[in-house]
């Protein structure tokens, strides 16, 4: 194990990181039994762990009833797996967040991810005062801050620093990477933190002291983002060329569908699993919300298999 993961704590999340995604039929509604087996089927692929309710698993439109019933279904599926499990937390209301933590605290879980209360952007004071109340409501639960590029309030790698200071059981952090002054920061105020980047940027962020990714790479291809990991830890040149043809693929195949269709994030990650064809997950996204259209997915999945034929 290389030098920058083995220095984190041993709770500290490490490697590839699966998405659970939400199966939703076509009444709009979620297919618990569809999405089980999904949650299943991701534990069973090999990745280092599995998270749910990341934008991928659409946590803004869940009903509470809807996020507990989830949590314990990948509680349990993860648990007897044996495979480490986090949940995420966030809501645009905090108090609602520190509420779902005190419900799912008791599960298992390696760990909580969480946003920042987004309804107006919080101040320095109102950061830390959030921060450490989820640290006190479940002082045994690791905590990791996911700060997306869409945040209202984004944070400085300093701000960071001075929360994990403050608050010992915050462990990681999912942050955007940047350029190599960015990595050179990263490394030079979080050096405590697992940091985790995008999947498409893994390779970079690796040579860079980035500790692993909740990888949009695996919603294509659990298989596939295992296979780059391999590459990527072994330092191999290939892992960058890797890195290239992932990133020219999502440029040529996934990006454009949403100037097509206005579609968020969420979206282009559903559609890249239903192409990917590794559970029955459609490109079906919760109600209000634009999904791809199913008859996109067929061509998206034919280029997926032509651009990595081992994936698949």
């Amino acid at each position: 194990m290389s030098d920058h993961l083995s220095a984190l704590p041993e709770h500290a999340p490490r490697g590839i990181w699966g998405a659970v995604m939400l199966a939703v039929d076509l009444n709009g509604n979620i297919d618990w039994s569809a999405t089980q087996e999904t949650v299943a089927r991701l534990c069973a692929s090999g990745v280092h762990g599995v998270y749910s309710n990341g934008t991928a698993c659409e946590f803004h439109c869940q009903t509470e009833a809807e996020f507990d019933r989830l949590s314990e279904m990948v509680a349990a599926v993860a648990g007897a797996a044996r495979i480490p499990f986090q949940i995420g937390i966030s809501q645009s209301n905090p108090r609602v967040a520190c509420e779902r933590l005190k419900r799912v605290a008791g599960l298992g879980l390696s760990g909580v991810q969480f946003t920042l209360p987004d309804w107006w952007p919080p101040s320095d004071e109102e950061v830390l005062r959030f921060v450490s109340g989820l640290a006190e409501a479940a002082p045994s639960t690791p905590l990791v801050l996911y700060n997306p590029p869409h945040a209202k309030r984004l944070l400085t790698l300093e701000s960071i620093a001075a929360l994990g200071t403050a608050v010992p059981s915050l462990v990681g952090a999912k942050l955007p990477g940047g350029d190599a002054s960015w990595y050179a920061g990263m490394r030079r105020e979080l050096s405590g933190l697992s940091v985790f980047v995008p999947g498409h940027t893994l390779a970079t962020g690796y040579a860079n002291g980035a500790h692993g990714s909740y990888s949009n790479i695996a919603c294509l291809s659990p298989k596939g983002a295992l296979q780059w990991w391999a590459q990527i830890r072994a330092g191999e040149q290939a892992a960058f060329e890797m890195q290239a043809r992932v990133q020219a693929f999502l440029a040529d195949h996934v990006l454009p569908f949403r100037a097509r269709y206005a579609v968020s994030d969420a979206a282009l990650d559903k559609a890249m699993a239903a192409a990917g064809s590794w559970s029955s997950i459609r490109a079906q996204l919760l109600w209000p919300y634009s999904s791809v259209p199913d008859e996109d997915i067929p061509p998206l999945a034919t280029a997926a298999r032509v651009a990595f034929p081992g994936w698949f």
